[in-house]
């Protein structure tokens, strides 16, 4: 039977309450999540006063498996463990070699191998062997269309709430990177810690940050949904005059996104809010709306046609087929043709 799949959360949970594991392979494309946990473990498996003697920290660009495997077999001095990082781990060539420490490895030391961007052969045996006893988790990016719902669980890791427009502002204007996410969320926070309630609303958003609460792709989609053709241009003459902070590349991703789900809406048998969430897998009503709107506002042939649009968009965008229209130009035609 396969072994169950150690989740980030549970993995973060665990490392809070000091219950380690000897061995952590963090693999993947998405860097935050591995830099998460290794520096959870820098914070959290050595008192300050220990690092000195304990703690190793070594890069695979300038070390092979002899150097990890003589460091690991080490025992801890006046610690209960000691603690070794591996960074760049991919960068180790002869890495295979590890797995006959990680099928055995000491009790007193935890062994940490950041291995970003890349994944091991989970049919070898270092791979099989981190499964069997500790953790290889995979770091996997995050879909665009489940940024909302991921900003929101980020958002109560720093004990703060977020409005469900102000959670959809920030992922239509920062997509999936994380690092950049975590920065700014952390800036919110500092902003609210004097406050007696801590929300991050759309206000301190457009304060802080400098995307639109009016003028902004979730308001474009809203307006598309509905229909609102006034809304609508308003939004698009304010991106062609602010085109550094919404360049269309970011808003073809989102308008795609939308009526590739209203498609599936289509068909659904059940085309309530509650059937919408599930076809979607939304967590909340909130999502469901403008789903539900479009369902009003377009036939199913109408939605067919936009999407093959906005892969046109796209396509001319980058220069295919188009020697003279701006990118401007290019979404002002894209959303007449939604509209009309």
């Amino acid at each position: 039977m396969a072994k169950k799949e150690h989740t980030f959360e549970e993995i973060c949970r665990d490392i809070l309450v000091k219950k380690f594991l000897p061995v952590y392979v963090l693999m993947g494309e998405e860097p935050f999540f591995i830099d998460r946990i290794t520096d959870l473990l820098l914070e959290h498996v050595l008192e300050e006063s220990e690092r000195d003697f304990n703690q190793i920290v070594i890069y695979g660009a300038d070390a092979d498996a002899a150097t990890v495997l003589n460091a690991a077999r080490r025992f801890p001095m006046m610690s209960k463990y000691q603690l070794v990082v591996v960074r760049e781990a991919q960068q180790i060539r002869d890495i295979e070699l590890l797995a006959s420490y990680v099928k055995n490895p000491l009790k007193t030391t935890i062994l940490v191998l950041n291995y970003k961007y890349k994944l091991l052969d989970r049919r070898k045996l270092l791979a099989s062997a981190a499964e069997a006893n500790g953790i290889l988790f995979e770091s996997k990016k995050i879909p665009d269309y489940k940024m909302p719902d991921f900003i929101v669980s980020l958002v109560h890791s720093y004990q703060v709430e977020i409005e469900p427009k102000a959670a959809q502002m920030l992922a239509d204007f920062l997509g999936n990177d994380l690092n950049r996410l975590a920065k700014e969320l952390e800036k919110l926070t500092i902003l609210l810690a004097d406050k007696p309630k801590k929300l991050i609303t759309p206000e301190l958003i457009e304060a802080n940050i400098g995307i639109s609460k009016e003028y902004n792709n979730f308001e474009l989609l809203k307006s598309l949904a509905n229909n609102d053709i006034l809304k609508a241009n308003r939004i698009i003459q304010y991106f062609a005059a602010n085109p550094k902070n919404n360049p269309i590349q970011m808003t073809l991703p989102l308008l795609y996104n939308y009526y590739s789900n209203l498609l599936i809406c289509y068909y659904s048998k059940d085309r309530s809010e509650r059937g919408v969430m599930q076809a979607l897998e939304l967590r909340s009503p909130f999502q469901a709306r403008d789903y539900l709107s479009g369902i009003r506002h377009y036939t199913p042939m109408k939605v067919f046609n936009m999407i093959h649009e906005i892969r046109m968009t796209d396509a001319h965008s980058k220069g295919i087929d188009n020697s003279s229209a701006s990118d401007a130009d290019l979404l002002k035609e894209l959303i007449y043709k939604a509209l009309h």
